[in-house]
């Protein structure tokens, strides 16, 4: 796996421009949303053919879930503005667009890319977040729907090779964006720790991410810049977490709310991950190693802060209410059993316990208050 290129703070805003300019870029290819003219990374981006001759070409015709659609025309402009590099600047939307451009860029137009054997090219990728969750700056997935359907994109060509870690941008994202992402990034953490494909590098990143997470989420959530800073590294090292393992249960079981209910995706994966780390530690001893997943669980209440997995479970259940997750109301038995038949079942092998529809089905009324 190649090293990525960090630049951090105000001062990573030379590196990253070094960077681009020892690319030999001439033409890039900027995708964001309006919102990014009003940070500090708009400022970068709108000076930046002044200051090198790099020619930026925005795009922003992307939803908040991209389309297959956006990629398609985003891959159209690429091509007709004879760009030669790309750069994701957002969130978790944009910077999964910009991956699926650069990794489609250079297939033909004969059948739909998304159908097509993937191709690494050499378009170059970087990538500026401007949230704090989604660890899609340091991973090799993207996320894109067609007809409806949730499509996972994934190879490692589309891991960005360089990214800025700006906080300052952070500032001016709504608390319950804020508080979402950063939940995302919890999630994470505590997912790759636990899942089956674990190493001592990615447990090490999601150690480190948890612990961070924790000591700083009260002054984050308060709009401190130095927690600001290290709730975003805490996101990048989550990301480089699940770029090794990739997510459990809880994540597989969160999709079902966001689509269902409207429930935010970070709040919804917090919802789901505590009734995961409570099914885990009651069947701990089905697991196929069974030692190393009691130990892992484990060693989670101190990572959390606690003392123990009756005050590390309550905490994972207040923490979404805390920062005001919606929960719906009545819901039924029916929609219960339907959330749970929807769940992929592909995306929970990576869980040390698999659990099967009737125990998510009854983890969906416990999340939703019906047990």
């Amino acid at each position: 796996m190649t090293e990525q290129l960090v630049f951090r703070g105000k001062g990573g805003y030379a590196g990253l421009e070094e960077h681009l300019v020892s690319l030999g870029c001439r033409r890039l290819m900027l995708v964001c949303g309006r919102s990014l003219s009003a940070t500090a990374a708009g400022e970068f981006f709108g000076g930046l053919t002044e200051r090198t001759g790099i020619d930026v070409v925005r795009f922003g015709g992307f939803s908040p879930n991209p389309d297959y659609s956006d990629i398609e025309s985003g891959v159209r402009l690429f091509r007709e503005e004879k760009c030669d590099a790309v750069c994701g600047a957002g969130g978790g939307s944009a910077m999964d667009t910009a991956k699926c451009i650069k990794l489609f860029a250079e297939l033909s137009d004969g059948a739909p890319y998304i159908e097509q054997k993937v191709v690494p090219n050499a378009v170059p990728l970087v990538a500026v977040p401007t949230t704090a969750g989604s660890g899609s700056e340091a991973t090799r997935f993207a996320v894109i729907y067609r007809d409806g359907k949730k499509l996972s994109v994934a190879d490692e060509s589309i891991r960005p090779a360089a990214v800025l870690l700006d906080p300052d941008v952070l500032a001016s994202l709504p608390d319950r964006h804020r508080t979402a992402a950063m939940l995302d990034a919890l999630c994470h953490a505590t997912e790759s720790l636990w899942s089956v494909s674990s190493t001592d590098e990615s447990r090490g990143y999601s150690r480190e991410a948890i612990r961070i997470l924790i000591g700083n989420m009260e002054g984050y959530t308060a709009r401190d810049s130095s927690c600001a800073e290290a709730v975003m590294e805490a996101a990048h090292l989550a990301g480089k977490a699940i770029n090794i393992t990739t997510t459990t249960a809880a994540h597989a079981m969160s999709y079902g709310l966001t689509k269902r209910y409207g429930i935010s995706h970070g709040h919804a994966a917090a919802l789901c991950l505590p009734e995961v780390y409570r099914f885990l530690s009651e069947n701990s001893g089905r697991s196929a190693d069974k030692s190393r997943t009691e130990h892992i669980l484990g060693e989670l209440p101190a990572l959390l802060g606690c003392d123990g997995f009756d005050s590390a479970l309550a905490l994972l259940t207040e923490l979404p209410r805390r920062y005001a997750a919606d929960i719906p109301p009545q819901v039924t038995d029916g929609e219960a059993e339907q959330l749970a038949a929807a769940v992929n079942i592909q995306r929970l092998s990576n869980t040390p316990v698999v659990p099967d529809r009737d125990t998510i089905k009854e983890m969906y009324l416990r999340i939703l208050k019906r047990r």
